[in-house]
């Protein structure tokens, strides 16, 4: 019982682990600014280069354990505190870290800066993996970010479609919304009524409505056969198991004359087959005894024949 719990425990350990890198995997580097001379600050009211990590995930992301490095060959240079809760990424958030160089301020303060940077790289916990990497441009000018048109979407190298040079600084928020109007206002703007919204939704609801009738509709003729073929399976055993007679047609007189019967038989006053078997006997008081009468004789008395 216990080498079973020991197989599961590490068993659940290695699917979270492999689970866990394969989050780490959905991280992006988003966003960064070199020259920050009038831009975000810190918690210490410092103004120094930042660039940001994005899940790109619908799941909390975990990158303690991670890597930050600005160079190629070393690419553990800045290891992600794991014992920080603040590494706990929520889905579609953002992470911000300051590129000081003076990583003894916390657990997002690099131990690099970007004014030297030729490019930022993001590795596993492996520390082998690389997950993103991004080329550092020094033709920035102050205040100005380099980032993604879209959160989490483009090329993982920084060269491809994707990426643009920002208007606006927008540092742990959505790069999309800086200049955009949210989705409700937009939404607002094309259905001021709500017309639109509300025949989508009843149209969903008639749609699942319909789907329902005829899914138990199927269901119900499906069970109507399964009980047709079952009673006539039935059926056919039962004529395979009843004797056959040779009997023929009975006339339609046997059956009157067994109602009649099973008439009589019901109805007491009519009932004919059981007679009671109490015989009742009343005396016959006489004045002669039956040896005395000439009616009980052997003989008969002579009839006398007169000639003429």
């Amino acid at each position: 019982m216990k080498r079973i719990k020991i197989l599961f425990t590490v068993v659940g350990l290695t699917l979270a682990v492999a689970a866990s890198a394969q989050s780490q995997g959905q991280m992006r580097l988003n966003e960064y600014l070199v020259i920050n001379t009038d831009d975000f600050q810190d918690d210490f009211g410092q103004q120094s280069a930042w660039f940001e990590l994005f899940n790109a995930s619908y799941g909390t992301v975990d990158i303690g354990g991670c890597y930050l490095s600005d160079d190629p060959t070393d690419l553990k240079k800045y290891q992600i505190p794991g014992s920080d809760v603040m590494t706990q990424i929520k889905p579609r958030q953002h992470a911000l870290f300051w590129a000081d160089n003076q990583p003894f301020r916390g657990t997002f303060h690099v131990n690099f800066d970007l004014a030297n940077a030729k490019e930022i790289i993001f590795t596993k916990g492996d520390g082998k993996t690389i997950v993103d990497r991004i080329k550092v441009r020094h033709d920035l000018p102050e205040n100005v970010s380099f980032g993604r048109t879209e959160d989490g979407i483009g090329s993982v190298d920084g060269k491809g479609e994707g990426w643009a040079v920002l208007d606006r600084t927008s540092p742990s928020t959505n790069n999309a919304m800086v200049d955009k109007a949210a989705k409700p206002d937009r939404m607002k703007q094309i259905d001021p009524y709500g017309w639109i919204m509300a025949l989508t939704a009843m149209s969903v609801v008639f749609t699942a409505l319909i789907l329902l009738y005829f899914l138990f509709k199927a269901i119900g003729n499906a069970n109507i056969k399964a009980s047709n073929k079952k009673a006539a399976a039935a059926a056919g055993a039962a004529s395979v198991a009843a004797p056959k007679t040779d009997f023929g047609e009975v006339p339609a007189e046997t059956y009157a004359a067994i109602a009649t019967a099973m008439h009589l038989y019901m109805v007491e006053e009519e009932a004919h087959d059981e007679e009671p078997f109490v015989v009742t006997m009343n005396p016959v008081d006489r004045t002669y005894t039956p040896w005395s009468t000439h009616i009980q004789g052997f003989r008969q008395t002579p009839t006398v024949i007169k000639k003429k």
